[in-house]
């Protein structure tokens, strides 16, 4: 398994699990993609997107089985992240937990 992870905000996570699926942030929606993170990039996303935020969940998936609508993109600072280009089902997820 090759995981990869999204920070959701205790609000986004309560509307997934209600309704199984998740269409993104404000800022997915913006993109037009869904943002996640490698492993190695989780610290760094929550300090620059959800400083100071309480109350969030990590989300762990299995790159593998997201498919082809999973890219692998350069973002910020030259580094490359994973985007996804489909809803996040509730059955993508192997793993939730409080951050």
């Amino acid at each position: 398994m090759n995981p990869v992870f999204k920070i959701l905000r205790a609000h986004e996570w309560q509307a997934f699990e209600a309704e199984g699926r998740f269409c993104g942030s404000p800022d997915d929606k913006a993109d037009n993609f869904i943002h996640l993170s490698a492993e190695d990039q989780i610290k760094g996303t929550r300090s620059r997107h959800f400083s100071g935020e309480t109350g969030l969940v990590l989300l762990k998936l299995d790159a593998d089985a997201l498919g082809p609508a999973l890219k692998w993109e350069v973002s910020r600072g030259s580094v490359v992240f994973p985007h996804l280009y489909r809803v996040l089902e509730r059955a993508d997820v192997i793993e939730a937990k409080p951050l």
